[in-house]
């Protein structure tokens, strides 16, 4: 074996240039001593601001309140003392799964099998509160719950509902939902994954992408061609199915707590029983996408308090020029504009909740709400680094966290771009989700 020596250095003065200071391998200071000025959300997430100065609490049931209180505290005592640390790793704490499911809300807004039959509200409230302190555990809870659940609630056979539904809505059955593939993700109905009848099952073949909990979920739905009909089916995928295998995307900048996966499907066989029945077109996607999409603008609501909560706080601590931040005009002309998006954001996304309460919330509805609620929050958090300065790229002070994860919100359940088309549709009549083919020749 060769021996690598470090070459010598002449010394200037009696000192060796090459020798490392004695400091140069101790570990960070903890935040609190480096800058001792303003509190980290890690030690002590800040309260709600004035409820946001527009009585929140006030457009909510009296059960609504209930739940966002309980979910609240839960999020500020359980998650906020470890969630940077956990994004810093890109990994999940599987220990706080338990103490979420113990707030009974998972599944969300379905009745029966163990499920706690939230209203909307109540549903979308409760992940914001999570989302205030960290969405990557709000997006666990939301893939298990809305996509994966609701497609056995709504298109399930009665034995596979009692079956799965009640471990599921305890998370001590973890779901995932896959969609989304390689090469196609706006135009997911085209889809290449294929499901072929054989005796006493199915064969599923093909790859799925950016499939949250797949990594570790006990079950995935799994939405497949039927070679047959040509038609899309749901399939309940068991996680140690021969054949099937997922593996952890790397290197995101935002929801890197969320354990996305590239899932291969090669020659797994599914059983008759596990085929869900009542899925039998990509249409049956609308009812599901809708409440997710619903549930992502509340995310974004969420991400957006607990943005302005840090501010406000941060604001008040934080001294310059002799006088704290929050004494002069320019930031509290941001912290204003932020707090004014919020308003609005609540606003919009509570009236789509009593739309689909009445019965009236469409495709449309929910589209356009995410896209413009994920529009303002961005715009939101952006302010929000501004105001922190240097702390606004830290983790310990929660915005730079949640800035990141925002740019990944801002993007599923379907895009910015994707999602005001599909309300433009129901607003004039017409699809342009695909370019116009003209049989012109150009005059060019």
């Amino acid at each position: 074996m060769y021996e690598i020596r470090e070459p010598k250095r002449k010394k200037k003065n009696g000192v060796n240039k090459s020798a490392r200071s004695s400091y140069s391998n101790l570990p960070a200071l903890d935040v609190s001593l480096a800058f001792p000025q303003a509190t980290p959300a890690t030690s002590k997430f800040p309260p709600c601001a004035s409820d946001y100065y527009i009585n929140f609490d006030g457009l909510l049931t009296s059960e609504e309140q209930a739940i966002r209180k309980k979910v609240r505290e839960c999020a500020e005592k359980e998650l906020a003392p470890i969630v940077a640390e956990y994004w810093e790793k890109a990994e999940f704490p599987f220990q706080v799964i338990p103490k979420l499911g113990a707030l009974n809300i998972a599944a969300g807004t379905i009745k029966g099998y163990g499920c706690p039959g939230l209203s909307i509200t109540g549903a979308a409230v409760a992940l914001a509160e999570i989302a205030r302190v960290d969405v990557s555990c709000s997006s666990f809870i939301l893939v298990h719950s809305s996509p994966a659940m609701l497609t056995i609630a709504q298109y399930g056979s009665e034995e596979q509902k009692q079956k799965y539904l009640p471990s599921m809505a305890q998370l001590k059955t973890i779901a995932s939902w896959a969609l989304t593939e390689p090469d196609y993700g706006s135009d997911a109905s085209a889809l290449r994954t294929t499901a072929t009848k054989v005796e006493g099952g199915w064969i599923l073949e093909g790859q799925k992408r950016w499939v949250g909990n797949s990594t570790f979920a006990d079950l995935l739905v799994i939405l497949a061609r039927n070679t047959t009909t040509k038609q899309i089916n749901a399939f309940i995928v068991k996680k140690h199915a021969p054949g099937l295998t997922a593996t952890k995307i790397e290197n995101k900048i935002g929801l890197r707590i969320v354990q996305n996966g590239d899932v291969l499907l090669k020659n797994v066989f599914v059983p008759d029983e596990d085929r869900v029945p009542g899925f039998k077109s990509f249409q049956d996607t609308i009812t599901t996408l809708s409440i997710s999409r619903l549930m992502v603008a509340w995310q974004s609501i969420g991400i957006a308090m607990g943005v302005y909560d840090m501010c406000h706080r941060y604001l008040m601590e934080r001294k310059q020029f002799g006088a704290p931040l929050a004494v002069f005009q320019i930031t509290q002309q941001k912290l204003v504009q932020m707090l004014g998006n919020i308003q609005a954001m609540i606003l919009a996304g509570w009236r789509v909740c009593k739309l689909y309460e009445d019965g009236k919330m469409t495709a449309g509805h929910a589209s356009l709400a995410k896209a413009w609620i994920t529009s303002r929050a961005r715009e939101t958090v952006a302010l929000g680094r501004e105001l922190l300065g240097g702390n606004g790229i830290s983790t310990d002070f929660h915005v730079a966290k949640a800035f990141c994860d925002l740019e990944s919100i801002h993007t599923y359940e379907g895009s910015y771009e994707i999602n005001n088309l599909i309300a433009a549709r129901e607003i004039t009549g017409f699809a342009s989700f695909k370019p116009a083919v003209s049989t012109q020749q150009s005059r060019l």
